[in-house]
């Protein structure tokens, strides 16, 4: 099957999931959450739509592994892997707050060569291949035009459970506040690097997140024409422990900048 294709499909597979998780969003009862640690929460409902991913994306290559925030699926695949995260911004979800997605990618081998990301609430799809470029709702997309931090508009996340980096995180918080037009936290990393690629942000960045939240974003964001890697520079293997994201004009000063306040550390 072309790329192209697989992503039609893809898309139709997250858009079913999307209606359960919208359904059940509905008549969600926040006394059935479960807690995988602190403030790292899990419910029936990211259960089940993983479930659903799983089942549906199975289909459409047999063969392939699963890789899952929530470990419905053990399968291994030699050529071809899936990176699901079936509800990014499940604190929102709990709150009945938007916006919440569900990410897909797939990997052949260690090259990133699909990716969705569906925005449940606002029925927003954002798809791309490799070498086919970056789409929204069928529309092609690219990273914004601006050429510098102090007119951008920056996205992150707060750390919810590794407080080891807090410090720095907030000085350099600060910084990209008082020399941009902004900072937005919108709680889904896969929603914020969407935004990336399609132009609404200008720059992200974020630590302390897994691959399920970043892998199909990424692929947007490089689709798109923008650049992503993590505090050191490396654009190979970015897993989201460390991620900038930016589009290619605003991104050497804005790496400078997060790399000077957020010291790597080993992991």
């Amino acid at each position: 099957m072309e790329l192209k294709d697989l992503c039609r499909e893809i898309e139709i597979v997250a858009r079913q999931t999307g209606r359960f998780i919208m359904k059940e969003s509905r008549r969600f009862d926040i006394a059935r959450i479960e807690s995988k640690g602190p403030n790292d929460f899990v419910s029936y409902v990211d259960r089940g739509a993983e479930e659903m991913l799983v089942e549906n994306l199975g289909r459409l290559i047999p063969e392939a592994g699963f890789y899952t925030e929530e470990g419905t699926s053990a399968k291994a695949g030699t050529r071809y892997c899936w990176v699901v995260d079936p509800l990014d911004g499940t604190t929102n979800f709990l709150h009945g707050v938007h916006p919440f997605s569900i990410s897909i990618a797939l990997k052949e081998f260690d090259e990133l060569i699909a990716g969705v990301v569906y925005e449940a609430g606002g029925m927003e799809t954002f798809t791309a291949w490799g070498n086919g470029g970056a789409w929204l709702n069928g529309n092609k997309i690219r990273v914004s035009r601006t050429i510098n931090l102090s007119n951008s508009l920056v996205a992150t996340g707060f750390p919810y459970n590794d407080f080891t980096r807090l410090p720095s995180y907030l000085i350099c918080l600060e910084h990209v506040m008082r020399n941009s037009h902004g900072v937005r936290r919108m709680g889904s990393a896969a929603i914020d690097l969407a935004y990336v690629a399609c132009g609404r942000f200008d720059a992200f960045f974020e630590y302390g997140l897994n691959p399920w939240d970043v892998a199909a974003g990424i692929l947007l964001i490089r689709e798109a024409g923008g650049r992503v890697s993590d505090f050191s520079g490396n654009e190979k293997d970015v897993t989201g422990k460390e991620i900038i994201a930016a589009n290619n004009l605003v991104y050497s000063e804005f790496f400078e900048i997060v790399s000077n306040f957020m010291q790597t550390i080993s992991y």
